[in-house]
């Protein structure tokens, strides 16, 4: 929400879930009270652990249904996706940053970076790879690594073309699944500002699940910490006398 001329303006949401219980054969169900996500909005949600952050992310893009409450993506039920087509069309407004989203090791960076625009890779036609070295410096990948195979680069370079990946397609929201654990704790905070001035620039939405409170507060403006028996989302981190995460 926000004030125009004095008046309240509602900004309308592109993600929400509202009374979410999932079982995943953990040691609870996933639960979300409440959640809702303004279009431009970066938030961050610290309690989740990896398996719980993979059902997120399925429960937000339609994957999979909840066993109780509705999801709405821009204002759509998910429970009213009908076909494979309707899903994808629903998944095609997110971009994913996700360590089972799998890059090509083999190729390089700009044929990677190339795939979400063509299968015509080897190589890219020019006006493709034109757009692939766009993303390359959108993401702060160095000239240098653009034509080395995924499989030789460092964890964060990696990173970063899965990065470039998500935003190639201009999504509505990027979900961050757990991404801050492949990178160095001297490198946390400068990634999570990179990762929400991009979202910024393109006026996406952005959700981050994670352990690690230092990416969160670097990437979100709002966040919040998940208390799993109840699924209450509460504004702030855990308090804890350790500092430091895990993704």
């Amino acid at each position: 929400m926000d004030l125009h001329h004095g008046l309240l303006v509602v900004t309308p949401a592109v993600l929400e879930l509202n009374g979410i219980s999932k079982d995943y054969r953990g040691l609870r169900p996933l639960r979300i009270a409440e959640l809702r996500v303004a279009a431009g909005e970066h938030v961050a949600i610290l309690g989740l652990d990896r398996a719980a952050a993979e059902v997120f992310v399925n429960l937000a893009t339609g994957a999979t249904l909840p066993d109780a409450g509705q999801v709405r993506v821009l204002g759509r039920p998910t429970s009213a996706i009908t076909d494979g087509a309707d899903w994808l069309a629903t998944v095609d407004r997110f971009g994913i940053v996700s360590s089972r989203a799998v890059l090509l090791d083999r190729l390089t960076v700009i044929q990677n970076l190339a795939m979400p625009f063509t299968l015509e890779i080897e190589p890219p036609p020019d006006d493709v790879r034109a757009r692939a070295e766009t993303l390359a410096r959108e993401v702060c990948l160095p000239e240098s690594s653009w034509t080395r195979p995924v499989a030789a680069l460092e964890a964060t370079a990696a990173l970063r073309v899965r990065f470039g990946r998500a935003i190639a397609l201009d999504p509505a929201v990027l979900l961050l699944e757990h991404v801050s654990g492949v990178v160095g704790r001297d490198e946390v905070a400068g990634l999570g500002a990179e990762m929400r001035a991009v979202a910024a620039r393109r006026g996406a939405a952005l959700v981050a699940a994670t352990t690690d409170e230092a990416f969160a507060h670097a990437v979100a403006a709002r966040v919040l910490t998940l208390e799993p028996a109840t699924g209450r989302l509460k504004e702030g981190p855990r308090r804890r006398w350790f500092g430091g995460g895990l993704g």
